[in-house]
């Protein structure tokens, strides 16, 4: 049996089992998500087609995690302006997994209870979305009061501390691929080019 179900503004053909990645939900994994609007059944030689939807029909899926696809890089530079920017963008996405393909008046099946505790033991992975791996070696030192860059404040202090960015030398440096580490890692889409990091931290490193 299959079915033709719509969402995200998108169609997509499934039957059961079927692993999908799909628009982001607001869902958490473990939890089982209805999709209701079902263009097409088929089930053997027997095939109907909604107008637009089919009546009754629905799928039912069970999330299975939440994630973001690879990065992308979008640099506009304008002809003798002297401008260029550099953004990224990381597309989310939910994977799912077809449980039930319902006609109208069926019923799901009932889950498992197990399924309700692995989610509970998933959860406390959650805490630790946070952490930050250090992307550079801290140099010897001092560290410099990075605050006193516009737009940086105690918070994201500590959080380019602990990438091992301590001083205004270190930021001065950045290369286009340190920016774009620096980008991913804090999701600033850009930040550090907008607000002219580096100029300001050549100027704070001659202080």
């Amino acid at each position: 049996m299959f079915a033709v179900i719509k969402t995200g503004g998108k169609q997509y053909t499934v039957a059961a089992d079927d692993l999908l990645k799909i628009e982001k939900l607001d869902a958490e994994a473990g939890s089982t998500v209805t999709f209701d609007e079902v263009l097409m059944l088929g089930n053997g030689t027997d095939t109907t087609v909604g107008a637009p939807l089919v009546e009754g029909a629905s799928v039912v899926a069970e999330v299975v995690e939440q994630g973001r696809n690879r990065k992308i890089i979008i640099f506009k530079k304008r002809r003798r302006q002297n401008s260029r920017r550099r953004n990224g963008h990381r597309q989310s996405f939910t994977m799912v997994k077809v449980t039930d393909i319902l006609a109208a008046g069926a019923k799901p099946a009932k889950k498992a209870a197990p399924k309700k505790a692995e989610a509970k033991k998933e959860e406390p992975a959650a805490a630790s979305d946070d952490a930050v791996t250090p992307l550079f070696t801290a140099p010897e030192g001092k560290a410099d009061d990075l605050k006193k860059i516009s737009g940086v404040g105690p918070v994201l202090e500590k959080k380019l501390n602990a990438l091992g960015i301590t001083t205004y030398a270190q930021v001065a440096a950045f290369s286009a691929d340190d920016i774009a580490r620096v980008d991913d890692a804090l999701s600033f889409k850009g930040r550090i080019e907008r607000d002219n990091w580096l100029e300001q931290a050549k100027e704070l490193a001659g202080e």
